[in-house]
């Protein structure tokens, strides 16, 4: 490709430094492919004599990734190469220069964004953590764009990074559970932390007095950090989280394919632990991951559960994750299912009872009780109650008895569906479903339905059905005389065919009788 440009190029009388500017090459590379033939090119791009690089045996990839996303950073490629093959060594140097390889022989150009900062000072160890929100939009397995939101949190001395993601937007207990995620993440608390002015947790500078949200008022008492909120337009005094906001967005989220949010948050934990904590920091020209083990002594602790989620207080929430599940000290606890709903703030109340070690929830913060478990001690455990597996109210005898009280003929219309239930055992509850629909649709044909099923011994829903319709085309009659077509015989009935000997017909043909 890059060959047959070069080529018509160089035809159409442009000067090699011309080629070299418009092609974004260098003029050496230029003159290399001016004195080739299309034979000696294509032999040089398939099967060069240069000696084999490490990532030749990852190009298809490579290509594949570039042409797709030719956007793409030699960052993000090595990331994407250690995702694919954990047990790749290679250098940030290596892929870059063999990126900036492909893209040349290849031509995918790359636009470049530059977004300028103003340096500022160092923080001390455990003096600063700042804290920023995001959303992106990405592909789906369905290939349609969905759009998702996180919260990203850095130590300003390490460059120590975390990061939390939801398919809603956040609300101020969100930030809460995300701070005390973080800070157990950490193991501690900074001195102080920097955020924008961000409306889940401020309400005004107030000239220096700060006006927080009640609920984030509450929540820093109780914590008792300092809370340095920026000035409007003032981006580069947390300059590093917002950087930090962009490596996330231009690394780990751009064309990543969503799946789920808890793979989804999975796969951000994996690529803190392979990328964002363990390369180099440009600035620092060290690991995060390094420095951490160093600034994490210099950390103030922080108890496992705050003071004010007790028995005293009902501002506890957890967040019901889609499999009905809340998350309580490393365990699972089941939730009744369809307690979790899409498009919603899906958050319940928790009391953990002292006495006996139990752990109450409640939809409302003084609500009724939805779920009650013995806390476990143990780590990783799914605890189920096994009401909770499965909503019994849609059980198919339960479906079969509500169908049969619509009926004026009880006995008959179990009859009905007892024999539809032995006949289609596997399709029980797609048979009783499809005659629910009959009886919403056409409660005052059910009954005449019923007695045409059972006259001609149609025992299917299917049936059912049809003739349900075929009955309300014919509402334009009187309902009189709908219901004596169907249960009357044919007008015919009574006619018989004459019948013959067998003797007439033999001697019709010439035999014997």
């Amino acid at each position: 490709m890059l060959y047959i440009k070069i080529k018509e190029l160089h035809k159409r009388k442009f000067k090699v430094a011309q080629i070299s500017k418009e092609l974004k090459i260098s003029r050496p590379t230029v003159y290399k492919y001016l004195e080739m033939t299309f034979d000696e090119a294509k032999a040089y791009t398939e099967q060069p004599s240069r000696k084999m690089k490490k990532l030749d045996h990852y190009k298809d990839w490579i290509l594949a990734w570039l042409e797709e996303y030719p956007h793409l950073s030699s960052a993000q490629i090595h990331d994407w190469l250690l995702e694919r093959y954990p047990d790749l060594v290679v250098g940030g140097s290596t892929v870059r220069t063999y990126v900036r390889d492909i893209r040349e022989v290849y031509q995918i150009e790359k636009k470049m964004i530059v977004r300028q900062y103003e340096a500022v000072p160092e923080q001390p160890m455990g003096k600063q953590l700042q804290v920023d929100w995001g959303e992106t939009k990405q592909k789906n397995v369905n290939n349609k764009e969905i759009k998702l939101y996180f919260i990203a949190f850095v130590l300003a001395n390490s460059r120590h990074k975390y990061m939390e993601w939801q398919a809603r937007p956040f609300t101020t207990r969100d930030a809460i559970r995300c701070h005390e995620n973080a800070f157990q993440f950490y193991g501690g608390r900074t001195e102080e932390i920097v955020y924008d002015q961000d409306h889940l947790i401020s309400v005004s500078e107030n000239a220096g007095q700060l006006l927080l949200t009640a609920e984030f008022q509450s929540y820093v008492n109780e914590r008792k950090f300092k809370v340095h909120l920026c000035r409007r337009a003032d981006p580069e005094s947390k300059g590093m989280i917002e950087n930090v906001v962009k490596y996330i967005k231009g690394n780990f989220a751009d064309s990543r394919v969503f799946r789920d949010i808890e793979d989804w948050n999975k796969r951000a934990r994996q690529w803190l632990e392979r990328t964002g904590n363990h390369q180099v920091h440009q600035t620092m020209k060290k690991r995060p991951a390094e420095v951490f083990l160093l600034e994490k002594q210099h950390l103030q602790p922080v108890s496992s559960l705050l003071s004010y989620e007790s028995t005293n207080n009902q501002s506890i929430t957890r967040s019901v994750s889609k499999d009905n599940t809340i998350r309580y000290k490393s365990n699972r606890y089941s939730v009744p299912l369809g307690t979790y709903q899409n498009m919603s703030e899906n958050l319940v109340w928790i009391e953990i009872r002292e006495d006996d070690q139990a752990l109450i929830i409640r939809k409302e913060a003084n609500g009724e009780v939805i779920g009650e478990h013995m806390i476990s001690s143990e780590k990783g455990k799914l605890i189920q109650n096994r009401h909770h597996t499965r909503d019994r109210s849609k059980g198919v005898e339960e479906l079969k008895q509500r169908l049969i009280s619509h009926f004026g003929d009880q006995v008959r219309a179990a009859a009905y569906l007892d024999e539809i239930s032995q006949r289609y055992p596997r399709y029980r509850r797609d048979q009783f479903t499809i005659i629910h629909k009959v009886i919403q649709q056409y409660p005052a044909l059910i009954d005449t339905v019923l007695t045409k099923c059972t006259t001609e011994k149609l025992y299917n829903a299917n049936d059912f059905r049809d003739i349900a319709h075929h009955l309300d085309a014919l509402r334009d009659e009187p309902i009189e005389e709908v219901q004596s077509y169907y249960t009357s015989p044919p007008k015919h009935s009574h006619i018989k065919a004459s019948t013959r000997s067998l003797n007439a017909y033999t001697s019709i043909l010439g035999g014997r009788a």
